[in-house]
């Protein structure tokens, strides 16, 4: 289980200004990405991160995986705390960045064996574990060649392999279908569905995304981020009657958007 209560994370970022044809930098300012951002996952269930561009699921899916120290809050997995118990924490986590960074000199099979005795793993284990992770995701063919000239489908069926080659009980990936064809997101989502269900290790499994159809054909229970702070939670079920709409699109927008309307609204009294 992975629960995240009340996190914030501030960046300092320089500012310029233009000046004829030049620009001047001035003093930085402060971009708060992520403000108050609270959910839990439950093991066996597939939570959505769902918001607009910039509303702050990479860095908070950042801090989850031990990359940025968070400035306010706390993020346990398994009861692990991530902050004071980073190593630990993260063994029990498969994370599947935006950056997808392979070794490109090495085979599919090459780089997700090294990385599973990267995580303590026996070289016979982690070989085993890329045989079955390659028949579960439909790679065999890939196996023993190098990922440079990988499609982008075939650098996701790899990297998300070497997130799952120790068998982590939480997932985390951060919009994984980015690039994907068709076939290929099909092919993820049936992976993700595998692995939620006890067969598949009934894992706790988070993905962040902007896609509605996504959510709506894989997410048991969906976090809608906006502004860095939590604004809603639930299924989607339940968040179509908190906003009444029988569109999830539209539902969403309410949703997210809140604050905008709000001040539209406002502005339109003023005038």
């Amino acid at each position: 289980m992975i629960t995240i209560d009340s996190l914030a994370k501030n960046f300092l970022a320089p500012s310029t200004t233009k000046r004829g044809l030049s620009f001047r930098r001035s003093a930085p300012h402060v971009v708060k990405a992520v403000q108050q951002v609270s959910f839990s996952a439950p093991n066996g269930r597939i939570t959505g991160l769902l918001g607009p561009n910039g509303a702050g699921k990479t860095t908070t899916l950042r801090m989850l995986a031990g990359l940025i120290t968070p400035d306010a809050g706390s993020m346990s997995v398994d009861g692990i705390d991530v902050v004071s118990r980073p190593r630990e924490a993260l063994a029990r986590m498969g994370v599947l960045s935006d950056a997808r960074g392979l070794y490109p000199r090495l085979s599919a099979r090459e780089n997700i064996v090294y990385y599973g005795m990267l995580q303590g793993m026996e070289r016979e284990a982690a070989h085993a574990r890329a045989e079955a992770l390659a028949q579960m995701l439909e790679m065999k063919a890939l196996l023993e060649r190098r990922t440079d000239g990988f499609s982008q489908g075939e650098r996701m069926k790899t990297a998300l392999a070497r997130a799952l080659v120790h068998d982590p009980a939480n997932i985390v990936l951060d919009e994984p279908t980015n690039g994907l064809d068709v076939l290929a997101t099909r092919a993820l989502r049936d992976a993700l569905r595998f692995l939620r269900t006890p067969e598949g290790g009934g894992k706790c499994i988070v993905f962040s995304t902007h896609i509605m159809q996504e959510v709506e054909r894989l997410c048991d229970s969906v976090v809608v981020v906006s502004h860095g702070r939590t604004v809603a939670s639930g299924t989607v079920g339940e968040l179509l009657a908190q906003t009444g709409e029988e569109d999830f699109e539209e539902a969403f927008v309410e949703l997210a958007f809140a604050e905008e309307f709000k001040q539209a609204r406002a502005a339109g009294a003023a005038a």
